[in-house]
């Protein structure tokens, strides 16, 4: 989708990077880390999701589809995660997070796009099911609110089926499925390779992180079984945008005790 016309108005007004994100959002921490990799200034407009801060009709006139990220830029709007990143890496070229290499920069394409393709159909009615429903569930009137402010019918849909714990068992097993696969190809991706592209961490590495970050901790997902990926997770947790992008953010009572301890 990309960049869109706003329906506030008053967002075109605002000047340098502006990022309404969440700290307990997947797709908010792959812009965070690409701003600070790239260490842009950008102001934050943080919104608790937990409290519905973004289910309004001013934000919804921001991103038609009431999700986080969205990213302002002098005034431009682009939504949608992977496009966010995208065009950072266009607009503000240095460092470079996508390889000159076109054998590198297809595999980068390719894993930004896998990694799109099943954030609803398998990360989002995942980790709905093992843990954020509870929490993330709607009174009648936040759910009547948000039905009048949502256009997009498969959001609609996935919220009506996680407020209502209506998510069947056939869903629940292909997400658990789809979610397996991609990290077992990933692991094997990563076979004698330090980054998914190959040799500099790039977007596909952005991408990636926060799933397999937000999977561990909100859904207990078990990725013992892959060590080359838990590697990988190991280097990227060295680096200093891993802890500014997505453990300063997080909620820290949400954390495992290990984690809350570091």
């Amino acid at each position: 989708m990309g960049m869109i016309e706003p329906t506030n108005q008053s967002v075109k007004q605002l000047r340098g990077l502006h990022l309404y994100h969440s700290g307990v959002s997947n797709c908010s921490m792959r812009v965070r880390l690409t701003l600070i990799e790239k260490a842009l200034e950008w102001e934050s407009h943080h919104l608790d999701l937990f409290k519905k801060e973004h289910i309004t009709e001013d934000y919804f006139g921001i991103n038609p589809n009431g999700l986080v990220p969205t990213l302002v830029h002098d005034g431009q709007v682009i939504i949608e995660s992977d496009d966010i990143i995208e065009y950072l890496d266009e607009t503000f070229p240095e460092p470079p997070l996508r390889p000159a290499d076109s054998d590198e920069l297809a595999l980068t394409n390719q894993w930004l796009h896998r990694a799109t393709e099943i954030h609803i159909k398998a990360v989002k009615t995942h980790i709905y099911n093992k843990r954020v429903s509870g929490n993330m569930s709607q009174s009648e009137e936040e759910k009547s609110r948000y039905e009048s402010l949502q256009q997009n019918k498969d959001l609609l849909e996935f919220h009506r089926k996680s407020n209502s714990g209506g998510f069947s068992q056939a869903e629940i097993d292909a997400a658990a499925d789809t979610l397996e696969t991609c990290f077992a190809d990933l692991d094997r991706t990563l076979t004698d390779k330090h980054w998914i592209a190959g040799g500099a961490f790039s977007l596909a590495d952005i991408a990636w992180i926060p799933l397999y970050f937000t999977l561990g901790v909100l859904a207990d997902f078990s990725f013992d079984a892959m060590p080359n990926l838990q590697a990988w997770a190991k280097r990227i947790e060295q680096r200093p945008s891993y802890d500014e992008a997505v453990l300063q953010w997080w909620p820290k009572h949400m954390l495992p005790k290990a984690k809350q301890s570091a």
